[in-house]
């Protein structure tokens, strides 16, 4: 049985608006030399192939100064929230974000956050703490137990100051979470990283004729941030993280079989913290050629591996990931994608960022239906195969 997948759909968490610094990698924090400083929760998310909701409900988000702490430890800070809150993470894109709660802690530094979750009751849909609705089903429990027992952990260091407001966001990558597992049953593994404001910015955009495209901010490959463009074809990628390294990312735009139209690849766009970088417009949208999809799909042994898969593309010379999806736990099935094929066959038109819009994209011939396959163990093993949907569908087994 193919699992379903989702398109990144981020889960956002803001906390503490205001001076939120990345702190060095390391241990536990400590007090900056007193005080006291707020912060604040909130959640988003991107979009989700194959399922019309996807619902998690939150009770409760902690923080801790080291990130090997347990649960059980001291000197956690909970944010509670009060009360529970069933969110449905498709509500939550191109930007939208709703707040948990905030608190006020002692200023200093900051390495772990657990986000916790209800548990899923008996009794019927209206018990249902963390569910999905597949494309044309009904809902359906999402099996969560580690983030249920335990909260769902990310390792993030940042310094919260004395007398300011810090902002983090939570962003829950739902197409890489939720598994369909072979019996028809429903699991969260959970992807999430956390991203501060104060160092984050956005890129807008708008793509003609490809309502429900999806849209990712990537570097080097790998998605840092995702959405799905509107019903008029506007996205909005936010918030999307400064690197230490990089202050730019590659946009790529799949606008999905339904449109049937090719991949859009526009390289190193600007961030900046705090402002917004457009690279189309409603005057000026970006314009994708006419394309079939086809669908790359097959089984991944042992099942135990609970590999996730990644479609890339290597297109004038940079690979981008084109799609993904987490294969089925108990059987080991994946699709790209279950509910519709996931890859272009036309020739991907890539450019690079200007100013002056539009911004030239020009096809590149040899990556057309071209596509290398990748497939990750949850112990970061990794195996790939190369595969060519120009003629068909490709069926593609995995071995690790």
């Amino acid at each position: 049985m193919s699992a379903f997948s989702l398109t990144s759909k981020p889960l956002r968490i803001l906390a503490l608006s205001g001076a939120l610094v990345l702190a060095a990698c390391g241990g536990g924090g400590g007090d900056d030399g007193g005080g006291q400083g707020t912060l604040k929760v909130s959640m988003t998310d991107a979009p989700a192939c194959g399922f019309n909701n996807v619902f998690v409900t939150v009770n409760k988000v902690r923080v801790h100064t080291s990130a090997n702490a347990e649960t059980n430890a001291g000197g956690w800070v909970d944010i509670d929230v009060v009360p529970a809150r069933k969110i449905d993470l498709l509500s939550l894109t191109n930007g939208v974000l709703t707040t948990l709660g905030q608190t006020v802690l002692p200023a200093g530094e900051y390495q772990q956050v657990r986000l916790v979750l209800d548990a899923n009751r008996g009794g019927g849909a209206s018990a249902l703490a963390n569910s999905v609705v597949p494309t044309g089903g009904t809902e359906q429990p999402l099996d969560t137990p580690s983030a249920v027992q335990s909260g769902i952990k990310i390792n993030r260091p940042f310094t919260v100051a004395r007398g300011t407001l810090t902002d983090l966001v939570l962003d829950f990558d739902a197409c890489k979470s939720v598994v369909t597992r072979g019996n028809g049953t429903f699991g969260l593994k959970p992807v999430v990283t956390a991203i501060p404001t104060l160092v984050s910015g956005a890129v807008t955009g708008v793509v003609g004729s490809a309502p429900g495209a999806r849209v990712y901010a990537e570097r080097n490959g790998v998605v840092v941030k995702a959405t799905v463009a509107d019903a008029n074809g506007n996205f909005t990628l936010s918030p999307i993280e400064q690197s230490s390294t990089a202050g730019t990312v590659d946009v790529v735009v799949v606008p999905g079989a339904a449109n049937a139209r090719g991949t859009g690849i526009v390289r190193s766009v600007p961030v900046v913290a705090g402002g917004s970088t457009a690279i189309s417009t409603a005057a000026v949208p970006m314009t994708l050629p006419a394309s079939t999809y086809r669908r790359v799909s097959g089984t991944v042994t042992p099942a135990t591996a609970e590999a996730t898969l990644r479609a890339l593309q290597l297109v004038s010379g940079g690979n981008f990931e084109i799609a993904a999806t987490a294969a089925a736990t108990d059987t080991g099935a994946y699709s790209l994608f279950a509910t519709e094929p996931a890859l272009p066959v036309a020739a991907p038109v890539i450019g690079t960022y200007q100013a002056s819009l539009p911004i030239p994209l020009s096809p590149d011939g040899a990556a057309a239906g071209k596509y290398s396959v990748q497939a990750t163990s949850a112990g970061g093993a990794v195996v790939t195969h190369q595969v060519d949907v120009n003629i068909a569908d490709v069926i593609q087994n995995f071995a690790f």
